[in-house]
């Protein structure tokens, strides 16, 4: 995997955990990242399909047809992607350096201590 995925910006990160889940279009990627973000990330137009761009470019997504069942007054304008194999390496590396990140944090006395299963 490219060094440049290894550290994920945060409309990248929340872009591919929408996607992990199934493909979707971009307002429906924006809505799950404003979301999943707790209102913290929240993407504009251009900030969505320049970010969705870069993505494809980066090999991270693809676009495909729309899924069965897609619905409403735009679907056959809507673009919809999914993630690619090498997106979901990606955010499982990414998601691997943010444990790790915390864990460290943690080992120095920051944050909530893990929770213990009874």
């Amino acid at each position: 995997m490219p060094k440049s995925v290894l550290h994920l910006t945060p409309p990248v990160f929340y872009t591919l955990l929408a996607l992990s889940e199934e493909p979707r279009h971009g307002y429906e990627i924006s809505q799950s990242t404003e979301e999943a973000s707790l209102g913290k990330v929240k993407m504009g137009p251009g900030t969505l399909y320049g970010t969705l761009q870069r993505m494809q470019v980066a090999g991270l997504l693809k676009e495909v047809a729309a899924p069965q069942g897609a619905e409403g007054p735009h679907r056959e304008r809507r673009r919809y992607y999914a993630i690619t194999e090498a997106g979901r390496q990606a955010l499982v590396a990414e998601s691997e350096r943010l444990e790790k990140a915390v864990s460290l944090l943690r080992q120095r006395g920051f944050g909530p201590s893990p929770r213990r299963s009874s």
